[in-house]
């Protein structure tokens, strides 16, 4: 892998640039909720109310996740308007940031062909592939987390107190987009790699005290707003009760008191759960990932100065953090992937044993094949109805690609096993991207009622809905809408007004003399909670509810 012609740097770019189309192929995709579909109804809210200070869910104050990804978001709605594209993409391009920061930390520890290797490994990650089509916080983090630990990197290799300033911006963006914990892979990173190399002269320096206190005064704006909202009004009802404190809940209860469960948001922790996620989650490489982290440790522990221990220490801890944490959710991880990717594509590249090169090809092709007959089966089963002929079109050149282009490219066995296995998660991403989330998406009931509303509604009657988790209705509205009580009760829009709801509300309604005219029926599936049952196409309509859309007169 480490004899590299211009031509085949060409084909890595070439693959790179693929990469990143795949990556953005989800973009007009609608968006997943519940979660992604809250947080671009706060920042829509936002955008709207030209309020950047309080958020708001349904009018209600919200308290869950700091600031910044819905300013960013809610100025790319300010901008280019309020559409699913203009939500996502800049998470996409933070997720593009960090690749370019992945790279150049990569070619400064190591070189250029590792560098490159390692972006293309991050790209066709599973998880950060389907993330950058399902956009939360943590697309924004990933891109400012590696970018951060470079710019502290460089700013002692020399000394340089710009990167000093530039990594604590980066630092205090990653904290007042998910809080506290994310310095833990910041600080891991730097200051694992000093420990272990006992670095002592670099590790206790003033730098740091001063680049705390940088990082404290930049994450200003999030307290103060935090502050204006909350702290200033102890009246206001949070988590069921009054006088609660945004500052505490910044510093303590959204991170820590989910580490200790103690928090008024529980969970249920499993120490394995990130083995398992990072099992499917960074395939096709997730097998090679743990082969590179033994062998690091392994051949590391040895000779701990020849060795850099950034992307080990960051990722690891994070790993071990998250694993005693009581909250755990897949996406957790996906801020230390530009880590593993660089730990993985070293590890290829200085792979020279012939025993073990012969094992990694056996396990890395059987680990394809099983996810193309996957993709297969999940084809078969699920029968989506979004399979057009331009993707069967790049579905077919893909597999043909992955027959032939691999040895075509190069004759070292590393990389045609790489090339081979980025053209499979590009043929998996494709189809999920293109195929079947467009075809999921059509049983998200609330979304597609908006979306006909706005098509349909020429008198402009008010829209209300009850019974149901409202924000992909709010999202895709194009006007207010009502979240009614499901007895009927409480402020109701000016008849007559559309109404979606189930089929047993409704029945309630009319039974207390509501006259109802029905309109239209949604299907409805829960569709971030998937089940065998729902995706075998034969038993998916045992497995459905309906929306039913009515005009209250």
């Amino acid at each position: 892998m480490n004899q590299t012609s211009i031509n085949t740097y060409r084909w890595l770019y070439l693959f790179i640039f693929l990469a990143i189309l795949v990556n953005f192929s989800g973009l007009f995709t609608t968006i997943i909720g519940p979660d992604g579909t809250m947080y671009a109804t706060i920042a829509k809210t936002m955008a709207l109310k030209h309020d950047y200070i309080n958020m708001y869910v349904l009018n209600r104050n919200w308290l869950d996740k700091p600031h910044f990804p819905f300013w960013v978001t809610a100025l790319f709605f300010n901008v280019f308007g309020i559409h699913t594209w203009s939500y996502k993409l800049p998470g996409i391009l933070f997720m593009m940031m960090g690749t370019v920061y992945t790279f150049i930390f990569a070619r400064r520890l190591y070189n250029k062909e590792i560098a490159l290797w390692a972006v293309l490994i991050l790209l066709t990650a599973e998880h950060i592939v389907l993330s950058n089509s399902d956009v939360r916080a943590e697309a924004y983090l990933t891109g400012l987390i590696i970018a951060s630990v470079y710019h502290f990197y460089r700013s002692y290799h020399p000394v340089n107190y710009w990167h000093l300033v530039v990594g604590c911006v980066f630092a205090a963006c990653s904290i007042m987009t998910k809080g506290m914990f994310a310095i833990i892979p910041i600080g891991g990173a730097i200051g694992g790699h000093l420990l272990i190399r006992k670095d002592w002269n670099c590790l206790f320096r003033w730098r740091w005290l001063i680049a705390i206190m940088l990082t404290l005064i930049l994450i200003l704006p999030e307290l103060y707003c935090l502050y204006e909202q909350f702290d200033l009004h102890p009246e206001k009802v949070v988590f069921g009760q009054k006088g609660v404190s945004g500052i505490r809940w910044f510093f303590w209860d959204s991170q820590f008191g989910r580490f200790f469960n103690t928090g008024p948001i529980k969970g249920s922790g499993d120490p394995s759960f990130f083995i398992h996620t990072t099992l499917w989650a960074f395939l096709p490489w997730s097998l090679l990932l743990f082969a590179a982290v033994f062998q690091f440790i392994r051949k590391g522990i040895k000779r701990t100065n020849a060795y850099e221990w950034y992307c080990i220490s960051g990722s690891i801890l994070t790993f071990l953090v998250f694993s005693a944490s009581k909250f755990q959710l897949p996406y957790y991880l996906n801020i230390v992937y530009p880590f593993f990717a660089i730990i993985t594509a070293q590890y290829l590249y200085n792979l020279r044993s012939v025993k073990s090169i012969r094992a990694v090809r056996i396990v890395q092709v059987v680990l394809l094949v099983i996810i193309v007959l996957v993709i297969g089966m999940l084809q078969y089963f699920f029968r989506p109805g979004a399979l057009n002929w331009i993707t069967v079109m790049l579905l077919a050149i893909l597999f043909i690609a992955l027959l032939f282009l691999p040895r075509f490219v190069s004759q070292g066995f590393l990389w045609r096993l790489g090339i081979s296995s980025v053209l499979v998660s590009f043929t998996v991403n494709v189809y999920l991207n293109m195929a079947f989330y467009p075809s999921l998406l059509r049983y998200q009931a609330l979304s597609e009622a908006a979306l006909w509303i706005d098509q349909h509604n020429a008198a402009k009657l008010p829209v209300a809905q009850s019974g149901d988790v409202p924000f992909a209705m709010e999202f895709y509205l194009d006007q207010p809408l009502y979240d009614i009580n499901v007895n009927g009760t409480g402020p109701l829009p000016a008849r007559p007004f559309y109404l979606l709801t189930t089929k047993q509300i409704l029945n309630n309604l009319k039974a207390k003399g509501w006259q109802v005219q029905p309109v239209k029926t949604f299907p409805r599936f829960w569709i971030s909670r998937l089940t065998p049952a729902f995706l075998n196409s034969a038993t998916r309509d045992k497995e459905l509810t309906y929306s039913q859309l009515v005009i209250v007169k």
